[in-house]
């Protein structure tokens, strides 16, 4: 079974106001089992509330295919994805009107439906119709198979030590991988508890620990946050402490916010590597060496390889059972992702000695060519970052008559701006002088998106 039946008494989710045990998910989930038998996709208003977990619960009992909507996505947006993916049903939670011209179900978290299982799917049926973020055109719906769910939170389980003791604290979208499937899914595949925050704050990160929260699982933007504010708060600080296991995903935590609370709470943070294509790539073992900026090895049972290998650094190749079927629609996008049976991810990475892989960037936004030199935005980010004056920084690369492309850097000052030579130099003394900054463009924030990822095409001169 993808989701098996553990103790029903234990206390399976938990959101602002509302507790529910694993049979009592299970029982509610099986009325919207109910509902949505016979469909072929459902679409889910994923807002961060127990409603979510039970329509998507509810859908996979009943193999039927979950499309996930962020709430929050654009008109032109949701209406590609609605005609793309052509859902039979939308379901919600009753306070949500969506608006929405699709037959709609609002799902009951008192509703209860006690019976037998519905026999488990073949494990090459859909699970999930994710889309991408869409940054080279429209979003794509990314076609995810049961056993890639299943194979890859069982991989997470062992590496991480993941047990039905286990209590998982987030604040992170239901609409994406991150928070749905490994943060949500992967606790229930477990039997264990997971705690959403709905919000996320220090405070509530803290009061969780406090109340026996074990694992937290965010994105660096609330690793950035909650190392601030542990710095000075040392009942925050404490509290933080007393985590098995801190895990950062989505995006690259930069090296300072490591340390920062390490320094404060005693924690190391574990980082892990995925995308919606592959789910989770590669991680960094409980038990294993935490160092800021490598992802650990591949998970058990996924192969991952570098191609076309310069001065070290290639292009991520994954090959496993965790992989996508293909994209929704789209045989050309799936025939250009794919070479003899490898994923092409279109990530830059570097392998460390003890096999262990450190990202650079992505190959259309953070590989520049500059000088003849082939260089990664991410490293140079990183460097920024050990500036004292340095609170954000983003690297891009811009058209340069004479070098083919020059190096941007984009920096959020932490005080009093240093000036562009200190920088450059900075990066020179510690990468190498053909990979400084020759511009620095000074911002108040980042602009990110939703799961913290730095949106780089938002920056132009």
């Amino acid at each position: 079974m993808l989701l098996p039946q553990s103790a029903p008494e234990r206390v399976a989710v938990r959101f602002p106001g509302l507790t529910l045990t694993h049979g009592e998910v299970a029982s509610a989930a099986g009325a919207v089992a109910e509902k949505v038998r016979g469909c072929s996709r459902v679409a889910v208003w994923a807002t961060p509330s127990p409603e979510t977990v039970l329509a998507v619960v509810g859908c996979l009992a009943a193999g039927v295919a979950v499309v996930p909507l962020n709430p929050k996505v654009g008109a032109r947006e949701l209406a590609h994805i609605l005609a793309d993916s052509a859902p039979e049903l939308l379901l919600h939670a009753p306070a949500d009107d969506p608006g929405i011209d699709l037959p709609r179900h609002a799902v009951d978290v008192a509703a209860r439906v006690s019976g037998e299982p519905l026999p488990e799917p073949d494990g090459e049926s859909v699970a999930f119709v994710v889309y991408t973020s869409g940054t080279t055109g429209p979003p794509k719906g990314v076609l995810l198979p049961r056993r890639a769910v299943a194979s890859n939170l069982d991989a997470l389980a062992e590496i991480w030590a993941w047990t039905p003791e286990d209590v998982v604290v987030h604040a992170l979208p239901l609409f994406h991988v991150h928070g749905l499937i490994v943060g949500v899914l992967g606790t229930l595949r477990r039997g264990g508890t997971m705690w959403h925050l709905g919000r996320f704050t220090s405070a509530a990160v803290g009061q969780a620990f406090r109340d026996g929260a074990t694992v937290m699982f965010g994105v660096p933007t609330m690793y950035h946050r909650l190392g601030l504010d542990c710095a000075t708060d040392a009942d925050l600080a404490a509290a933080v402490g007393r985590a098995r296991l801190l895990v950062s995903g989505s995006a690259a935590l930069p090296a300072t916010d490591h340390a920062r609370i390490t320094e404060a709470t005693g924690q190391r943070v574990v980082e892990r590597y995925g995308m919606t294509e592959t789910l989770m790539n590669c991680g960094v073992r409980a038990d294993g060496e935490r160092r800021p900026g490598i992802v650990g090895p591949a998970l058990p049972g996924v192969e991952v390889r570098l191609a076309d290998v310069v001065d070290g650094m290639g292009e991520i190749e994954v090959r496993g059972p965790n992989l996508f079927l293909g994209y929704l629609n789209r045989p050309d996008a799936t025939a250009a992702a794919f070479v003899d049976g490898w994923f092409r991810t279109g990530d830059m990475a570097v392998r460390e000695a003890d096999g262990a892989f450190r990202i650079v960037g992505r190959r259309a936004t953070d590989l520049i060519k500059s000088g003849g030199y082939k260089i990664g935005a991410g490293e140079i980010e990183n460097a920024l970052l050990e500036h004292p004056g340095v609170a954000e920084a983003a690297v891009t690369g811009e058209p340069d008559d004479d070098l083919g492309e020059r190096i941007v850097a984009w920096v959020v000052p932490d005080g009093e701006p240093p000036s562009a030579a200190e920088l450059a130099d900075h990066v020179a003394a510690l990468l190498a002088p053909h990979k400084r900054p020759r511009v620095v463009r000074y911002l108040d924030a980042l602009p990110r998106n939703e799961m913290g990822k730095v949106t780089k095409r938002a920056l132009h001169g």
